[in-house]
């Protein structure tokens, strides 16, 4: 034994670095060129995609958590709620409480089963509860959307592999399609890759749009699935550009409420004062045109000179008509265009002011000559602003409570209307959807008479494909 010591000491002593390097080089070559290696001979396509937007693995884009997960309920193309993961729901309590009962046999990607216990949604002042077959949700005050809030797709916390010595964070859903891998730059991803039965997609993030662009340009990414402006990509010979139409989003001029100009009269004008679109995208309000809760046939604003100077000239303005209007760039070419048409409303309005006999206040007739000062802004002040050309988007259930309501600090245009508030708030808290159906499209037809914002049109967004 002493011999054997003397042999492994002196073996040590002389040849002990090459040793440590050799050990060093294999725990490297397992845990970083192996994996890197199995990673690119793998048979599954790789598909490139581009997001725009700060994301962390808690806070995933809402398109890429519905490839890896379901949840209790989801939606139809006509936006009504279905049970998924559940398989039905009792409203109880006066609608403060609902209860979902879940599918049996229903599995997570780890093969573990799914059950009330696991489902965890971050609610703030609601109550859950699960028992041995259902999950019970517990309201302060009923709240009749709350079944599509809960079309969200649900995950667990877990762990995986992380360069063969490691551990980390990852998400656990349920479906075919799981999550592989992922990057992350300081507390944001920078990159995550969904396997699918058929390929693996990789999404890459940038901040900007025009972060996306340059990273298509220089072949980070093949696809971009939704992009506001394709911009010189149209000339791209190798590259396929879609339109697609999405009527959940609208392009609209909001007016500030709280300003003393923007009288009913005038708000109605200057709607009559622009051209509709003749694609067939013209909104007509903020209810998306596919929802059950959509009214067919309400009010319209088609341009309409005549109307347009009748609403002015019967409350005439007490000051001149100096407008505000605040956007970004990607509406910039269309707001030149809609000062453009008021520029020609106001002074259509000035000659009838003077030509007619039914005027007695001549001197008043100047002010209705619209000047309008535009404003393009990256990031407009949604608190400071008297005209706002912008895009908004539409909830999937038809509750507009957070945007028309005047108590609530999401209205933005300062918007006050009684008739609207008590509407509102009766749809929310009633369960009968023809009830529901029936309130909000009294609430179109009451606000369309007295707009809060000229509904312009749906907005295109593009999908951008290398060939």
């Amino acid at each position: 034994m002493r011999r054997l010591y003397w042999y492994i000491t002196a073996y040590t002593k002389k040849h002990g670095w090459v040793f440590l390097g050799s050990l060093v080089g294999a725990i490297v070559i397992f845990s970083l060129f192996i994996p890197f290696l199995v990673d690119k001979v793998t048979l599954k396509q790789k598909e490139y995609i581009g997001i725009i937007g700060s994301y962390s693995l808690e806070n995933l884009p809402t398109s890429i958590k519905k490839q890896l997960s379901v949840g209790l309920t989801q939606i139809t193309e006509s936006k009504e709620v279905q049970p998924h993961l559940s398989q039905r729901w009792v409203v109880e309590d006066d609608g403060k409480q609902y209860r979902f009962v879940l599918k049996q046999n229903v599995n997570w990607q780890d093969g573990k089963e799914v059950t009330p216990e696991d489902i965890q949604y971050q609610f703030v002042d609601v109550e859950t509860v699960a028992t041995p077959n259902d999950i019970v949700f517990k309201l302060p005050d009923a709240f009749s959307p709350f079944p599509s809030v809960l079309s969200e797709p649900i995950f667990r916390q877990g762990t995986e592999k992380y360069l063969w010595f490691f551990s980390r964070p990852t998400l656990i859903g349920i479906g075919s399609n799981r999550i592989t891998d992922y990057v992350k730059k300081g507390n944001r991803l920078k990159q995550i890759t969904v396997e699918t039965p058929e390929k693996k997609l990789v999404y890459r993030f940038y901040l900007t749009e025009t972060d996306l662009l340059y990273a298509f340009k220089r072949g980070e990414i093949d696809v971009i699935p939704d992009l506001s402006d394709a911009g010189d990509l149209e000339d791209w010979k190798n590259v396929e550009i879609t339109p697609v139409l999405h009527t959940e989003r609208y392009l609209a001029v909001f007016f500030n409420n709280a300003d003393s100009m923007m009288t009913k009269n005038v708000r109605q004008a200057l709607s009559y004062g622009l051209e509709s679109p003749k694609d067939g995208t013209q909104a007509r309000g903020p209810i998306d045109p596919t929802s059950w809760a959509y009214l067919e046939g309400g009010k319209t604003y088609d341009k309409d000179l005549d109307r347009a100077i009748e609403r002015l000239l019967d409350d005439m303005p007490r000051q001149p008509l100096e407008l505000n209007l605040t956007t970004t760039q990607t509406f910039g070419k269309e707001a030149e265009d809609i000062i453009a048409q008021w520029t020609e409303l106001g002074e259509r309005a000035v000659e009838k002011c003077q030509d007619s006999s039914e005027v007695k206040e001549k001197d008043l007739c100047s002010f209705l000559q619209i000047k309008v000062n535009l404003k393009v802004s990256s990031f407009p002040d949604t608190n400071d602003f008297q005209l706002l050309l912008i895009g908004q988007e539409s909830l999937v259930d038809p509750d507009q409570y957070f945007l028309w309501h005047s108590d609530q600090p999401t209205n933005f245009t300062r918007y006050k209307n009684t008739r609207i508030d008590s509407l509102l708030e009766k749809a929310r808290t009633t369960i009968d959807q023809d009830e529901r159906k029936a309130l909000y499209q009294e609430f179109q037809q009451f606000l369309l008479e007295d707009p809060p914002a000229i509904f312009l049109r749906h907005l295109y967004s593009y999908e951008v494909k290398r060939k």
